[in-house]
């Protein structure tokens, strides 16, 4: 139960909140992070997706729902006809190496 209590608390201080920052009642601050990720060092060829995605045991239906693209997408990937996005790519690469995860896990404890 006092976890439940504590949510309520932190949901009911927020629409508190939320209504006199409507009201002009008070300023709202944002809270900003800076999350320590590696550049994109390369485009995702060809053989890199298909190999991640048979290195994690996934058909192309399942690759593209974690994606969220259509499997013709995919297989386009793997054919070389047309490469991943950026978002796509970081995505890839937060898969390919765990180490970069540890930025995003250290802001997901806060």
């Amino acid at each position: 139960m006092k976890k439940r209590a504590r949510l309520f608390e932190r949901l009911s201080r927020g629409l508190k909140q939320g209504i006199a920052h409507e009201r002009g009642e008070m300023e709202l601050r944002a809270t900003r992070h800076q999350v320590p990720l590696p550049p994109l060092s390369h485009e995702y060829g060809p053989e890199e997706v298909r190999s991640l995605r048979e290195r994690l045991g996934l058909g192309q239906s399942q690759f593209a729902a974690i994606f969220l693209v259509s499997v013709k997408t995919v297989q386009s990937w793997e054919q070389g006809t047309r490469s991943p996005s950026p978002t796509a790519s970081r995505l890839l690469q937060l898969i390919e190496d765990p180490g970069a995860r540890v930025g995003l896990q250290e802001l997901a404890v806060r």
